[in-house]
């Protein structure tokens, strides 16, 4: 369920931290950690906040959605699934897509699809639909990543992959 202010104050209560330094918390909490199991919990959290549009002032004020892209460069699988499904989850919002083209993203996502691990590749998958538009087109719907979704489409006819497949039907003009 979508928060809005009123939901927040009953959900927060009269002691309870406000959204802004609770998600400020968690940012901490991954940058001073060492520990890459606390990272992945975290970043895992920080994706499921992006998911409400009421967090995403609050994301781009904390830089989050530069954290999730810093996440998708690391070796660690999990930290990869997690920061492109926080990146899937908050480009939604054409701001945070800005944001996110801005930085890089659209390449890390593309990476994301060669991923053994299939949430990833769903990810990436949901968020270049998600980013793709006029002036970016051209970078996301080169021929070899085309042929990457198409494959993964063909071999992989899971139920959270099927959805995607609009992705080409929409931008790449293709009858599947």
């Amino acid at each position: 369920m979508f928060t809005n202010d009123r939901r927040q104050e009953e959900r927060t209560g009269k002691y309870g931290s406000p959204r802004l330094q609770y998600l400020q918390e968690l940012v901490s909490q991954f940058q001073n950690s060492t520990d890459e199991e606390t990272k992945e919990k975290v970043a895992a959290n920080l994706a499921n906040f992006a998911y409400d549009p009421y967090n995403y002032k609050f994301l781009r004020q904390l830089n989050v959605l530069e954290l999730f892209l810093d996440c998708m460069t690391e070796p660690n699988e999990r930290l990869v699934e997690f920061g492109v499904g926080g990146i899937c989850n908050s480009c939604v919002d054409l701001a945070n897509a800005a944001i996110v083209t801005q930085s890089g993203g659209i390449p890390l996502t593309i990476q994301c699809l060669s991923s053994p691990v299939r949430n990833t590749v769903n990810y990436a998958l949901g968020a270049l639909y998600y980013l793709c538009n006029a002036s970016n087109k051209e970078e996301i719907l080169k021929p070899e990543v085309v042929d990457i979704i198409k494959r993964h489409f063909w071999t992989n006819m899971s139920e959270q992959v099927r959805p995607k497949a609009c992705f080409l039907k929409e931008f790449c003009r293709m009858v599947l």
